[in-house]
């Protein structure tokens, strides 16, 4: 496919930080579209690119968790996730665009700490499926998504003081039961489940 991208880019006029901190960058925008006109408010936001892991048993079983979900008010069974550390690429004490987007190396570095920290279990048999955009329509955070076959239970959970989640494994039929009956609530995490059947 072939086309003129200039045709259909936005260009930045105006950036206000409405929030900058350690856990996000929430911008206020204005852009020139490619007729000239300005449109805007426009809000963006970076937050930490993370990883998520369709983790697997030696019985094929999924390695899940459930836990409160803020954003909906409600407790949903996922798959382990969690943000990659963004420190060491800043010098200063917040978010920034730039500080947030992770090498594969340290998205697989996350991977295997957070599986390992929430579940406990680990893995010699990881898969790289794909890295893309959290919500491409407002953010410029990543998801890293892996497979982990033939998990072990090798470990208690070292969850931090304001995690609180518990640990279940699903069959396939109940885990598409979750999907379908709305208790799998997590969108990436539904996408990451069909990924690993495919790949």
């Amino acid at each position: 496919m072939t086309e003129n991208n200039n045709e259909l880019k936005w260009i930045l006029a105006k950036e206000e930080h409405i929030i900058q901190d350690e856990w996000i960058d929430f911008r206020k925008n204005e852009y020139k579209l490619p007729n000239g006109q300005i449109i805007g408010p426009v809000y963006n936001y970076s937050k930490h690119s993370f990883s998520l892991v369709v983790a697997t048993n030696k019985d094929g079983n999924y390695i899940c968790v459930r836990q409160y979900r803020h954003g909906i008010d409600g407790i949903a069974t996922e798959f382990p996730a969690g943000g990659i550390e963004y420190a060491s690429k800043s010098n200063v004490p917040y978010i920034t665009k730039e500080s947030i987007i992770a090498t594969e190396e340290e998205a697989f570095e996350a991977a295997k700490r957070e599986l390992r920290e929430e579940t406990g279990y680990t893995s010699d048999n990881w898969k790289h499926l794909l890295t893309i955009p959290a919500n491409a329509t407002i953010s410029n955070s990543n998801v890293h998504i892996y497979s982990a076959r033939d998990c072990t239970l090798t470990t208690s959970q070292e969850l931090d003081e304001t995690e609180f989640l518990n640990v279940v494994t699903l069959t396939e039929k109940e885990l598409t039961e979750a999907i379908f009956g709305g208790d799998f609530k997590q969108a990436l995490h539904v996408l990451a489940y069909y990924l690993a059947k495919s790949l």
